[in-house]
């Protein structure tokens, strides 16, 4: 009943699955020099120098290091980033963190003890300019 039939991999189909909704992982002591396109979510221990485009959320790690442009929906950092940083939501800079550069995001967190070396742009898409707001009156 269970287990009484013998399977053969079919040419055709792929037998690995892929993850839906995954987080993709760039580990330590590993370093990528390029572009890197993320569907999902990625999270940086090793160094990444190059430009990262990202559909979820980045993190970087304690350890980890991004020398490049990132864009993303949201992110905290924890390690090191020097660049152009564009976060479209939500952008957390964690106490450990070194960041020089480029910041443009909708939401922001810097905790204390960060470095936060950067010219940095916080509008939100939700906020009206004024004159729009003196018309409705």
């Amino acid at each position: 009943m269970f287990g009484s039939k013998k399977s053969t991999p079919d040419s055709n189909h792929s037998s690995a699955t892929v993850p839906t909704g995954g987080t993709n992982s760039l580990v330590s002591n590993t370093t990528v020099e390029g572009n890197i396109k993320a569907n999902t979510d990625i999270r940086i221990d090793g160094n990444l120098n190059g430009n990262l485009t990202c559909d979820g959320k980045v993190i970087i790690g304690p350890q980890g290091t991004i020398i490049g442009e990132v864009i993303c929906e949201n992110a905290v950092i924890e390690g090191r980033f020097d660049g152009k940083l564009k976060v479209k939501d939500s952008l957390q800079v964690k106490e450990t963190a070194v960041i020089t550069g480029e910041v443009d995001t909708d939401n922001l967190t810097v905790q204390a003890g960060a470095s936060f070396n950067v010219s940095c742009s916080t509008v939100p898409n939700k906020v009206k300019p004024i004159s729009q707001e003196s018309k409705a009156v």
